[in-house]
């Protein structure tokens, strides 16, 4: 649970304190395909194939010590347990990030610990399950199905991050740019997707420009994309505005840093409104 609170906490600092775009790991082959070697390997033990046994060390070290350093393995298990998770709860840590970055450009250094107090939220339901642990099924044949269903479900994750690797890498050999295409565009609404053009139609026209800062490889984008800009009145509200998609592809790229950095973006997806001069 100290693991958690501190990977939360430190990653908020470094994001707040940096600028750093929050989540850009996810769009990394090389991020995929750790995961996705690490995920087969964890799950093959899990099936049987071998065994992972760290405990044969212990003979060879001090009881105490290894009491110890049981501790310490299992912070660094909560450390990477949360990092791992990072993607599901990405949503809310963005939310959070953004709050503390704008207390903090307001002069509150208390919101800094904003990020630390999420973590401990997410790391304080582990204490209270550990203490119940005795209450866990005893092992047995229900025990050695769920383990192999578990470890079926790993496998799975583990080609879903293949998947992935495989994709960014054929993408990133090619040269290629993402298609700009998304569930969005098949609503009765007109995107831009050039930020030049939409700023000039927003100068012609007066009216705003709502940007929606997205990339195929985030699935909040397209969860968005197929409801909430779908929805009929949000649709109608839409017609007063320009409407411009950014894709945020891979955001190192020199440009499309600048862009981020120039509106602030932590994380995607992000929406921005700007209103033409005067």
């Amino acid at each position: 649970g100290i693991a958690i609170a501190l990977v939360y906490g430190l990653l908020g600092l470094v994001v707040v304190l940096t600028g750093a775009t929050f989540g850009v790991v996810n769009s990394s082959p090389w991020f995929n395909l750790t995961i996705a070697v690490l995920f087969i390997v964890l799950g093959v033990a899990i099936l049987g194939f071998f065994n992972l046994d760290f405990s044969r060390f212990s003979a060879k070290i001090d009881p105490k010590k290894w009491a110890r350093g049981a501790y310490a393995l299992a912070f660094v298990m909560g450390g990477v347990s949360a990092l791992l998770a990072g993607a599901c709860v990405a949503p809310i840590v963005i939310a959070v990030l953004v709050l503390s970055a704008e207390r903090f450009s307001d002069g509150s250094f208390v919101a800094l610990l904003y990020p630390f107090v999420l973590g401990v939220g997410m790391g304080l339901p582990w204490p209270f399950a550990g203490t119940g642990i005795s209450w866990l099924p005893k092992p047995g044949g229900g025990m050695k199905a769920v383990k192999y269903i578990f470890g079926i479900f790993i496998i799975a994750l583990a080609v879903y991050y293949g998947f992935t690797s495989y994709r960014l890498f054929t993408e990133e050999g090619a040269g290629k740019q993402k298609s700009n295409a998304s569930a969005a565009d098949t609503s009765s609404v007109t995107w831009h997707h050039t930020l030049v053009k939409a700023l000039q139609k927003s100068r012609d026209t007066g009216k705003p420009v709502f940007i929606d800062f997205w990339a195929s490889w985030c699935k909040n984008c397209h969860l968005m994309d197929r409801t909430t800009f779908q929805d009929p009145k949000v649709i109608e509200q839409f017609q007063d505005y320009v409407l411009l998609k950014y894709q945020a592809e891979n955001p190192q790229a020199p440009e499309t840093k600048e862009v981020l950095e120039y509106f602030e973006v932590m994380g995607l997806p992000t929406y921005v409104v700007v209103h033409p001069p005067g």
